[in-house]
């Protein structure tokens, strides 16, 4: 009985138990909807509010007295974008003007970023090129057209280039300055571990200048947009740039408001593409503590 007794209290006493589970316990942040989109929601209701409010207290001005060959209205704005918008008008000369800003846009931020790639890597060609780069840059963009309109006519081309041109030093000066600017330890590492010239341009340069590409490509968006306009507004007959230019010799103010309109919402598009694009690429960053 006794040996019975003791082998069936065996199990119970030589039964071992599971170790606790070590590290950091993760738990479950139950948040509500407020908790989640509480901030944006805030953001927007200000932008929102601020916009009703500069409407308002434009149309408010028109209605104590403004001239309206100067000021115009909101009311008045938004009949002569409908009426452009329903005779076809605003999608003829946005679509041309679309061409030159991406057109240029791309061209400029393709040439400027491998140029700000491969230049600002061979330290002293950029020490050499750096003050000449930036006296061009320092140019007035507008002084350029009359030159473009002498080498390239008044089409399409010009109004391309003159784009092109302005994006392509600022997206060649920030990328420049994302890789000037990268950690020389991480590159001093990767060559102790036998990296190559490759393993260190691909490996840690490239994505480390991409905060100032990104910098350089975001920025550069109204300059695209200025370039084009410009252009449009020195020799066009076609463009939103055309259109201000012919709605103000026309003292048609409502008119070069609602041009200026539609140009503000396509380089808010254009802003939140790149945003999206950066928000993708960025992904290998650690998060910030919020």
């Amino acid at each position: 009985m006794t040996a019975i007794a003791a082998s069936s209290s065996t199990p119970a006493s030589t039964t071992t138990k599971r170790p606790a589970a070590s590290g950091p316990v993760k738990e479950v942040r139950k948040r509500s909807w407020w908790g989640k989109h509480g901030h944006q929601t805030t953001v927007w209701s200000l932008r929102v509010t601020l916009l009703v409010a500069f409407l308002l207290l434009w149309q408010f001005a028109a209605f104590l007295g403004a001239n309206p060959m100067y000021f115009s209205n909101p009311v008045a704005v938004w009949d002569q974008l409908v009426t452009w918008i329903a005779d076809g008008t605003i999608a003829t000369h946005s679509w041309i003007t679309v061409q030159e800003v991406l057109l240029g846009y791309v061209i400029g931020a393709i040439f400027g970023a491998l140029l700000g790639f491969i230049l600002a890597s061979i330290h002293l060609i950029y020490e050499v090129l750096e003050p000449f780069m930036m006296a061009l840059y320092s140019i007035p963009k507008v002084a350029l057209a009359p030159l473009f309109i002498v080498w390239f006519g008044i089409g399409l081309d010009m109004k391309i280039i003159l784009a092109a041109v302005s994006v392509f030093f600022l997206v060649f000066l920030n990328t420049a300055a994302g890789v000037r600017e990268v950690d020389r330890g991480l590159i001093e590492a990767v060559r102790l571990m036998g990296g190559s010239k490759w393993d260190v341009a691909l490996k840690v340069v490239l994505p480390a200048s991409m905060v100032g590409l990104l910098t350089g490509l975001k920025v550069s968006i109204p300059y695209a947009l200025i370039g084009a306009v410009i252009g449009e507004l020195v020799a066009s007959n076609r463009g939103l740039g055309y259109l201000i230019n012919d709605s103000a010799a026309q003292f048609n103010t409502a008119g070069v408001f609602a041009a200026v309109v539609v140009l503000t919402v396509l380089a808010m598009l254009l802003n939140g593409i790149v945003g999206l694009i950066g928000s993708r690429t960025n992904r290998w960053k650690p998060l910030e503590n919020n």
